[in-house]
């Protein structure tokens, strides 16, 4: 793949099968009993068996290593394993990575996935509490002494910037929150489940880190996903109707930092997103116009806004307003904001179920579905469409 020429990995592998774990503040269980919880649902899903798998790919973040899950799962050989770094960014990019090795022959069925206790184990949203002196820590040491110790902090900065720019108050990035609640509300499988809330709710809520509230962060969830990649001839005879891989990309940009990228010339975009988009929409031929859904990653609401800005779907500033007007429909699952919090990957799912047309919050003809992974990181971004 080139940042400046299309690539040819759309079109040849496709998602043939998704599975998860109910999503909770307390599993009750190790994060290796989720992943296999997982990965068996998927592989159930897709009509497959574990004897049928022969790759595996997750995150740096994981504490369950593809070689334990494999074989606490029942999966025999594997010819390719991987996993993928930060964090969050990382989720589009199992699924390219699948990609590749399904497109190249090096295997036959992948399985990607992420399980973690995040809200009854290790929460990420305390923050740092230690670190291991390395070069890539050296960047967070010009934040650390003065306060910025949690992601809502590093967000706090950009999103305060992309403010003053644009003229905007902390009211713009409601929008979000309010439509992800939205569609969990009618989503049984989302925490929020039944739980709409207003702008008026959103306004009222506390101050996390300013002007961040607390209805602008994502939860913390105890969970698993799977989701299974093979090729797309292969996925056309299985139990599900394939959502094939159109695009996959991976971004990062110039002065790329993890979540502490402050020395750039601009903070009101997100750069790393920026190259991802250019790549997907040159290897798909697509515009914004040729997307029914997005599956916008959704850690902290401002940076939904840029990645709008970003893909282009409106033009700087003008985001707010587009998220209000519902022109795309918009984390029809309810998001990390309202589903669940599992590093992207229940969203690929839902992109998935869109294709498919069984979403609980099903839009009508879906061909195209954009997903993104975690932003202020390198990150990654997916097109499915539906197999015509």
């Amino acid at each position: 793949m080139s940042v400046r020429r299309a690539d040819t990995l759309g079109g040849k592998a496709a998602v043939a099968g998704i599975g998860a774990t109910e999503f909770s503040k307390d599993s009750g269980r190790s994060e290796l009993k989720l992943a296999v919880e997982a990965v068996h649902a998927a592989l159930d899903d897709a009509g497959l068996t574990p004897a049928d798998v022969d790759g595996m790919v997750t995150f740096t973040m994981d504490t369950s290593p593809e070689i334990t899950v494999a074989q606490a799962a029942g999966i025999g050989e594997l010819s390719f394993f991987s996993r993928v770094h930060y964090g969050g960014g990382a989720a589009c990019a199992t699924v390219q990575q699948a990609a590749l090795a399904v497109a190249s022959g090096v295997a036959e069925v992948v399985v990607c996935y992420r399980a973690f206790n995040e809200r009854s184990g290790r929460r990420f949203g305390s923050g740092v509490q230690r670190r291991e002196p390395s070069a890539e820590g050296a960047a967070l040491g010009w934040a650390l002494p003065f306060g910025l110790l949690t992601p809502a902090s590093w967000v706090a900065m950009a999103a305060q910037r992309y403010l003053h720019t644009y003229g905007l108050t902390p009211e713009a990035f409601g929008h979000v929150a309010v439509t992800d609640r939205r569609h969990a509300a009618r989503n049984p499988a989302a925490y929020f489940y039944q739980k709409p809330i207003t702008l008026a709710e959103h306004a009222a809520s506390r101050w996390i880190v300013e002007p961040l509230r607390l209805l602008d962060c994502c939860q913390e969830t105890d969970g698993g996903q799977a989701v299974v990649v093979t090729t797309a001839e292969r996925a056309r005879d299985l139990a599900q109707p394939p959502a094939v891989i159109v695009a996959a990309a991976q971004g990062a940009g110039r002065g790329q930092e993890q979540m502490t990228s402050f020395y750039r010339d601009d903070l009101t975009g997100l750069p790393e997103m920026g190259v991802v988009a250019r790549q997907l929409w040159r290897t798909s031929g697509l515009t914004p116009a040729g997307i029914d859904v997005g599956i916008l990653y959704d850690h902290f609401t401002p940076f939904v806004l840029m990645q709008l800005e970003e893909f282009g779907f409106c033009g700087p500033g003008e985001a707010a307003d587009f998220v209000a007007s519902d022109a795309l429909p918009l984390n029809t699952h309810g998001g990390q904001l309202g589903e669940a919090y599992l590093h992207g990957m229940n969203g690929i799912a839902e992109a998935v179920r869109q294709i498919r047309g069984t979403s609980v919050n099903q839009v009508p003809g879906v061909e195209r579905t954009l997903v993104t992974a975690g932003t202020g990181v390198p990150t990654s971004g997916l097109i499915l469409g539906t197999d015509c």
